[in-house]
């Protein structure tokens, strides 16, 4: 045991990335910074100062590439496709001219360019909604830092500075560095800067090293040789731990390991309650990469297949062809279990390279999926024929997003049947029968459930979208995040209006969003009688382990208590009693 006591114990409150428990000595990273010195050149020196630039791009893109190599061999294609977003930014010639044609007209040197011109792209992506593409911001500093770092002779990777068994303090860490974490001497990172979307993230999910980013100021309270303990699962930090507390999580951490153990134990067990009701669990996914992991955590079936990332960095559109070949791969990896794939989600917040429409004031109230979708028939239609030729396999279903009033799915229902036309004019098949449903994620749609309900074969509940929009918060914007309720009155009885008016129509309905990736309310979505749970691959060990422990009976009661509830708060608690009581292991992995 370490000795700790002549310092006090300093608690901290993270973002848990990546679950486990470890203790360590800390090893603090130096902020490697380049210094960037700005100078005159004559036009004669222009050639040879854009040549210097594109041999450093050139030397940064067989970087990545080797980085990349390297992740796949240990992790796997999934994680290694994580470095195509730095390959993008390396190889994108609009950034790349933008540079050159600076360093000509202004005659300076490409150090200050570089640096200028990546941060107004940066910038830029920072100020947008969306989690995934707001974290693409740091690809951009990260390979702006390499290509820097390549133009003066210097090297990057902080991990050089490791030569001992530790965790890694550091202000933030990029992805490249986390692709270069030897296990065998980092135990676990902490930083000030991320989140829970970042690569970094992601990175340190994959390798499985206990992580908590985004602790503001962690640098500066610690020291190198001080004694850490990282709990990854609840994002909690220890430094300087009591011996009590080591001793606490000594036992704490061997209670989850054997958890673990056994939920791994679940993975062919059917989804179903104590009294014999069946909830179906299948995933959410963005890549195809992630078809893998479905099975392997006890998921069957895709409830929601993101289609937007086979476009995001994209050179060109995916024609018909390369669609169907991507939306048969997701169909046959799960057949016979269904496969769900949502028509195009994009916005001028979220579009392709070379896509162009006017930039608006408040893109995620503009003209976005359906409605973007409906406005580019041509687009659309080119995704509608390639999931009805996938649909021959039998097990695909299609569902449009963010729908907002009937007319917008007799309209998109009407294309659908404009390409079954067309496909049947060239003796192409496809399924005739093919269920489509549509989104609820948008108040008026939840209200409207019953007009929707006889042009749709199922609802899927985005609860994400459906909670922003009703409690009018951005989940991103800390300054109201709290009033983000998943257990709020009102969303609970939208819910509870869309499930009974999908029954009465004889629909199904299924939600999609984090909601249903959250074990402590899974008793109360499935009280409320929602009829499928998609989530996040890695949290269907929880959610299948709250189910097989419910009685249905219970969960509709606990639904009964939330909709006559007095708060939010009330409703949690109830929630949280009842996981209490009948998979206590959930919270010891949650809280």
């Amino acid at each position: 045991m370490v000795e700790t006591h002549r310092k006090i114990e300093i608690a901290l409150k993270g973002i848990g990335v990546s679950p486990g428990i470890v203790v360590r000595e800390v090893q603090l990273l130096a902020l490697k910074t380049l210094t960037v010195i700005r100078h005159s050149i004559t036009p004669d020196e222009v050639p040879s100062e854009i040549l210097r630039f594109e041999e450093a791009l050139i030397a940064t893109h067989d970087q990545i590439k080797l980085i990349q190599k390297q992740v796949g061999e240990v992790l796997g294609d999934k994680h290694a496709s994580i470095f195509d977003a730095h390959l993008l930014v390396v190889d994108d010639r609009s950034f790349i001219e933008d540079i050159i044609r600076t360093v000509k007209k202004d005659l300076i040197n490409v150090e200050p360019v570089l640096q200028m011109v990546a941060d107004r792209y940066a910038d830029m992506l920072s100020k947008v909604a969306d989690s995934y593409l707001s974290e693409r911001a740091a690809d951009i500093r990260d390979v702006t830092k390499r290509i820097m770092a390549n133009l003066s002779g210097e090297t990057l990777n902080q991990m050089t500075q490791i030569a001992n068994p530790c965790i890694v303090v550091a202000r933030d860490l990029a992805p490249s560095d986390t692709a270069s974490i030897d296990k065998a001497l980092v135990f676990g990172f902490v930083t000030d800067l991320g989140s829970s979307t970042s690569h970094t993230a992601i990175m340190a999910k994959a390798l499985e090293v206990p992580a908590v980013v985004g602790l503001h100021d962690i640098t500066a309270k610690v020291s190198s040789g001080d004694i850490i303990l990282i709990d990854g699962g609840r994002g909690l930090v220890y430094i300087n731990p009591t011996d009590e507390r080591l001793k606490e999580y000594k036992k704490r951490g061997q209670e989850q390991e054997l958890i673990l153990k056994e939920l791994d134990t679940l993975r062919d067990k059917p989804p179903e309650t104590q009294d014999g009701y069946l909830v179906p669990i299948t995933a959410n996914i963005e890549l195809l990469e992630e078809l893998k992991a479905v099975g392997e955590h006890g998921a069957k079936g895709i409830g929601l297949y993101r289609t937007e990332f086979l476009f995001l960095g994209a050179e060109s559109l995916p024609d018909e062809d390369a669609q169907t070949i991507a939306y048969e791969q997701a169909a046959q990896s799960q057949n016979p279990s269904p496969v769900v794939i949502r028509t195009l989600d994009l916005g001028a917040d979220k579009l392709p390279v070379n896509f162009e429409v006017p930039n608006e004031m408040n893109p995620f109230l503009g003209d976005r999926a359906i409605r973007l979708c409906l406005s580019h028939p041509e687009l659309f239609k080119t995704q509608l024929r390639a999931i009805l030729r996938a649909s021959v396999l039998g097990n695909v279903r299609m569902m449009y997003p963010m729908i907002s009033c009937v007319q917008e799915v007799i309209s998109a229902n009407e294309l659908v049947q404009e390409c079954m036309e067309e496909l049947r004019g060239k003796g192409i098949p496809f399924d005739e029968n093919i269920q489509i449903g549509t989104m609820i994620e948008v108040p008026s749609a939840a209200l409207i459930a019953d007009l929707i309900a006889p042009h749709v074969s199922f609802f899927s509940l985005g609860t994400n979208d459906l909670i922003q929009y009703t409690m009018a918060v951005d989940r991103g914007n800390e300054n109201v995040a709290h009033l983000y309720k998943p257990t709020h009155l009102a969303i609970i009885r939208l819910i509870d209006h869309v499930v009974k008016i999908s029954h009465k129509y004889g629909l199904w309905t299924c939600v999609c969003g984090q909601m249903a990736s959250d074990p402590l309310l899974v008793p109360l979505l499935i009280g409320l009688g929602v009829d499928e749970l998609s989530v996040s691959p890695s949290q269907a060990p929880m959610v299948k382990d709250v189910i097989r422990k419910l009685y249905y009976s219970e969960a509709v009661e606990l639904a009964q208590k939330s909709l006559a509830s007095p708060s939010a708060e009330y409703v949690k608690q109830l929630c949280h009693d009842m996981i209490k009581g009948i998979a206590p292991e959930i919270l010891e992995l949650s809280e």
